[in-house]
């Protein structure tokens, strides 16, 4: 790619440099620039086909639909290609799988490998806390109400050395269970005991190192996690990623899970539009009454002028304890922000019916966690907490210590305005189905 604000000379010494370089090249995009160069028709002097264009998502899309690269050579500058234009090309060139580099940058597409011998959906984020475990737990829950039979393979950094099963549907994953996993050195609230518990199905759980800008974990078994899935009694995988970082698996569908906790360029900004173009659907998580409509309309406005025509629907969480804990004085212990803590408790009151007497948002941080733990003037005769970070190795400790009754709780999705969540869910693992089998190519 080459833009306008050099004269034509400079052009002959770049494709001398890729020359010298061992660098085939198949043709020019010239994006924009009317500056120094009269007509884009002077470019074709230089013997290679020439696309010119104003808009520079389109130019790009079409050369690599038409030249079919390994990698985009950016050659361009400040000011017709600025910071922002890039990350946006980044996004669009990347999502095709080419690789895209510049005098001082290179980016890597993310790695699917056509592992997956089932019907499978990804289910990818935009950042850390955003509820991709919660919403990968919900929609295995509603697949398995509409006659699927899923499971899970779950990554993150403190999951096992290797691939290793838990047979949600078959073992009692209660505290002490869970609780003699810590004690053997396991971290039992890693995101598969996590599906197992909340969804009640076959899990794999898989380690992940490091996360890239595009996604692209490290170091990962997920590939092998991937193989040990497929020799599983389901008919349905969910790979499930980490963080930012995207599982290395090809699946055939993808839905992305964005916060409206995390800043509205982290969603459409930056490598976040590579998320939404390789996804089918969007899912907004903590769309609460406390962030703005304004900041909402923004981010619904820019997914979809990212990628027209995709379904994002708005959510908010609630509380979901997995044992009755009416009437019962309670500590919860969450991992969502302080801002949350009035409107959690009211929730949990109301419709649970207890009486919350403690409450910290320090679940992933273990020394505040066990601070406020040890503050808590009242009495309680329930430990709830979710299942996550420090939930087992400190809360469920302290609960088993103190000789309490320690419920987790799920973080059920609900949908802003009744929008048909489930239903939504159900059909995109349909249309997966449909592509796995060739019907729909997406």
């Amino acid at each position: 790619m080459i833009d306008g604000e050099h004269y034509p000379p400079v052009v002959i010494d770049a494709l001398a440099e890729l020359k010298r370089r061992g660098r085939e090249i198949m043709g020019l995009v010239f994006l924009g620039g009317t500056e120094k160069i009269l007509d884009a028709k002077q470019m074709s002097v230089y013997g290679y086909p020439v696309i010119a264009v104003e808009s520079m998502a389109e130019g790009v899309g079409e050369a690599i639909d038409r030249w079919k690269p390994q990698t985009v050579l950016d050659l361009s500058d400040e000011p017709v290609v600025g910071y922002r234009e890039r990350f946006t090309l980044a996004s669009l060139i990347l999502s095709r799988g080419v690789a895209y580099e510049g005098a001082d940058f290179e980016f890597r597409p993310p790695t699917f490998n056509d592992l997956a011998a089932k019907p499978s959906l990804g289910v990818i984020g935009t950042g850390k806390r955003v509820g991709k475990t919660a919403m990968a737990a919900y929609a295995c829950r509603e697949l398995k109400e509409a006659g699927f039979d899923p499971g899970v393979v779950a990554m993150g950094r403190g999951g096992p050395v290797e691939p290793e099963v838990i047979r949600g549907d078959e073992i009692r994953l209660n505290a002490e269970y869970l609780y003699e996993q810590a004690k053997d050195g396991r971290h039992a609230a890693s995101d598969h005991f996590e599906d197992a518990l909340m969804s009640r199905i076959p899990t794999v759980g898989c380690r992940r190192c490091g996360g890239g800008l595009a996604g692209e974990p490290f170091v990962s078994t997920v590939p092998e996690g991937a193989k040990v899935a497929n020799g599983l009694d389901v008919d349905f995988l969910v790979f499930e990623g980490s963080g930012a970082a995207m599982p290395p698996i090809r699946t055939d569908a993808r839905l992305t899970v964005a916060g409206m906790n995390q800043p509205a360029d982290y969603i459409t900004g930056y490598l976040g539009p590579l998320r939404i173009l390789l996804s089918d659907l969007v899912v907004l998580t903590n769309c609460e009454e406390s962030v703005s409509e304004e900041k909402t309309a923004r981010v619904v406005d820019g997914i979809r002028e990212i990628k027209p025509g995709i379904e994002v629907i708005r959510t908010v969480f609630r509380p979901h304890p997995l044992q009755d804990i009416s009437g019962k004085r309670v500590f919860f212990a969450t991992t969502a922000p302080p801002s949350s803590g009035p409107m959690l408790k009211e929730f949990l009151e109301t419709e649970a019916g207890a009486r919350v007497v403690g409450l910290s948002h320090h679940l992933s941080n273990r020394p505040l966690l066990r601070a406020d733990l040890d503050s808590c003037a009242e009495e309680f005769d329930v430990m709830l907490t979710e299942l996550k970070a420090a939930a087992v190795d400190v809360a469920t400790a302290v609960g088993l210590d103190l000789g309490k009754q320690v419920v987790y709780c799920d973080n059920v999705p609900l949908a802003v305005d009744g929008w048909p969540l489930a239903k939504s869910l159900v059909a995109l693992a349909r249309r997966a189905v449909d592509r796995f089998a060739g019907g729909d190519d997406g």
